[in-house]
């Protein structure tokens, strides 16, 4: 019996995440598929868009697409993202690219411990102020710190860029509301936190598994975001305003576009995920996309797919 629709893409037919482009963003167009490719139409015509080479498709106002677009997405792991004015709301997501759930159970254990998972937040710190000693402090004298160092930052690229700056102010829901600069930022950790996102869920992680942030269904992607914005997002909103813009949101994801290129932001997030999860322990790329399933036990693994009724009509443990 044959299978209508177009044939899913194997797992060779799918690049690796951090060799994909970072996002590509629609808006008032229509998206549907064609065999391994999505489209995107509006009025000035239609544009194939390989689906195994996008990390994130985020989807403007304006947009429409089919079941068949949203099934390939998910066949090859890219993270559907909506966005509006108020900001990035995550609906959709692919299938993890990665088949192994190791990731996922080494955030768990790292994250329900709570000396695993300061230990953690302070390996985030120390990534993101280095040089300074972070192995002694609690979260309170974290943030404390964290704090300090993120307000002279926005002051010392404001300066850099000849922006003037009195602080960050966003109310959500109201993107119209904020100044052009802070307009700008907004748009640009919106794109940061849409990249990121996308390779949480494509090295099958959790993103609501949080260490430093809690609470919200995108906690983790918080965390790693956090990591990266005073050398992508923040830089890139003042640049922005510096120069001049006739559209400000689009004038800031074509810099972040190209940002996350020079600064190959992919491949960074995965080998930071893979560090701080796995504490550097060795995860091949072949033990990630095997697809093994087998069942727990506390002594040892047992194989899915047998029936363990030993004929007696008792259960065997």
């Amino acid at each position: 019996m044959s299978i209508p629709g177009g044939r899913p893409p194997t797992i060779q037919e799918v690049a690796r995440i951090q060799d994909r482009l970072t996002f590509v963003y629609l808006q008032h167009a229509s998206v549907s598929r064609d065999a391994n490719a999505v489209t995107a139409t509006d009025a000035r015509g239609t544009v194939h868009i390989p689906a195994a080479q996008v990390s994130c498709l985020m989807l403007g106002p304006g947009t429409r697409i089919t079941h068949q677009a949203m099934t390939l997405l998910g066949e090859t792991g890219a993270s559907v993202v909506w966005v509006g004015e108020s900001g990035v709301r995550y609906y959709a997501g692919g299938e993890p690219l990665a088949r192994s759930s190791k990731l996922l159970i080494a955030q768990a254990k790292l994250v329900s411990n709570e000396k695993s998972r300061i230990a953690v937040a302070r390996q985030m710190y120390a990534m993101r102020f280095p040089g300074e000693d972070v192995s002694k402090d609690s979260m309170h004298q974290l943030r404390g710190k964290e704090g300090a160092r993120v307000r002279k930052a926005y002051r010392d690229i404001a300066k850099l860029a000849g922006v003037e700056w009195a602080k960050r102010e966003y109310t959500p829901g109201d993107f119209e509301a904020g100044t052009p600069i802070n307009q700008a930022l907004t748009a640009a950790h919106t794109a940061l936190y849409g990249v990121v996102h996308a390779v949480v869920v494509a090295l099958g992680a959790a993103p609501g598994l949080g260490f430093v942030h809690a609470g919200n269904s995108r906690s983790f992607v918080y965390d790693l975001a956090d990591l990266y914005k005073t050398k992508t997002s923040v830089p890139v909103a003042f640049s922005v305003i510096k120069e001049g813009y006739d559209d400000l949101s689009t004038a800031v994801r074509r810099a972040m576009r190209d940002t996350f290129a020079k600064e190959r932001t992919l491949e960074t997030v995965v080998r930071d995920m893979k560090s701080l999860l796995l504490q550097d322990e060795e995860f091949p790329e072949e033990e990630q996309l095997a697809d093994v399933v087998f069942l727990w036990d506390p002594l040892a693994k047992v194989a899915s797919g047998a029936n363990y009724d030993d004929g007696s009509g008792e259960l065997t443990w």
